[in-house]
């Protein structure tokens, strides 16, 4: 059924799967759409007014000032930096423990292991954020402890502008490369058997098979790990929050982490503003990203 065709009749025959979609749709509008909508309209509006009956309208002055603003710019550059780094290795990352979790050499084990790569997703990001904040500590962090223990010079974490990118990021891919695992696997049960069956037989390794068969298979869960990790790490915040509060010198501040900053010393049409490119660059690379799978599923 195409968009054209749809009708008031259609949706009164699957009125069972409106009916059911019905609650999730209002959570959506009410804490999604409605929020989104009412931070667009504060990003016009002059800071001292934006929460009154009647707020002050300036048009483009809060979006002008934000990019005269070189520490909003830092902070742009940090977050597509560390979301550009971060993406390919948590789905690599994903990818490799999939393949691992998906073989039949595991055994037995097979389920707890699968429950340690995704406990992570489901822990409260704020209580991992101090976990590992106190792991990172150079005084008492079990990090350089380990280190120390086997003979190698201390990691300087998140005291350092040259490592704390490195460790915000190792923090935030084991809090969700699981979330990214988890869709690999459920995708790599969909793939035929047969087709791995018969290549070997024609001579295939394993590498060959994974290659030629595996991943192409996997395009769709390729596609989605991409979308949902750009747009989870291009709105970093909680780690930013409690482990660096954007520091050393500003080299983790992110723009969510800046954007609240502002909110904090009630800036709120510049926040918005900030915000409101962020929404617009997330919009535009999953729509992008959306476009070129939708190509090359068409191609295939």
């Amino acid at each position: 059924m195409t968009l054209a065709r749809f009708s008031l009749a259609d949706m009164w025959r699957h009125r069972l799967f409106y009916l059911f979609i019905l609650p999730m749709l209002l959570l959506v509008v009410l804490f999604g759409a409605i929020p989104i909508a009412k931070s667009i309209q504060i990003a016009f509006t002059d800071s001292g007014s934006s929460l009154s009956e009647h707020p002050v309208y300036v048009g483009l002055r809060n979006f002008v000032t934000i990019f005269k603003d070189p520490y909003f710019i830092n902070s742009l550059w940090t977050t597509v930096l560390f979301t550009v780094v971060s993406v390919p290795a948590n789905v690599l990352v994903a990818l490799l423990l999939a393949l691992l979790l998906s073989s039949r050499n595991i055994g037995p084990g097979k389920v707890f292991f699968k429950l340690a790569v995704f406990i992570p997703v489901v822990a409260p990001i704020m209580a991992t954020s101090v976990v590992w904040k106190w792991m990172y500590n150079s005084n008492f962090g079990a990090v350089n402890a380990i280190l120390g223990a086997i003979g190698l010079p201390p990691f300087a974490g998140l005291s350092s502008g040259n490592t704390v990118l490195l460790s915000l990021g190792i923090a935030e891919l084991w809090k969700h490369v699981g979330l990214y695992t988890i869709i690999f696997l459920t995708n790599l049960q969909l793939i035929d058997y047969e087709k791995y069956e018969a290549a070997y037989l024609e001579g295939a390794n394993y590498l060959q098979r994974t290659w030629y068969i595996t991943v192409p298979e996997l395009g769709p869960a390729f596609t989605l790990n991409l979308i949902y990790a750009t747009i989870q790490f291009l709105k970093t915040f909680a780690v930013a929050l409690v482990m660096t509060q954007g520091g050393p010198n500003y080299h983790s501040n992110f723009v969510s982490y800046y954007a609240y900053t502002k909110f904090q010393i009630a800036d709120y049409g510049a926040a918005s503003a900030m915000g409101t490119v962020l929404f617009v660059i997330v919009l535009l690379i999953t729509v992008a990203m959306r476009r070129v799978s939708s190509r090359g599923e068409v191609g295939t």
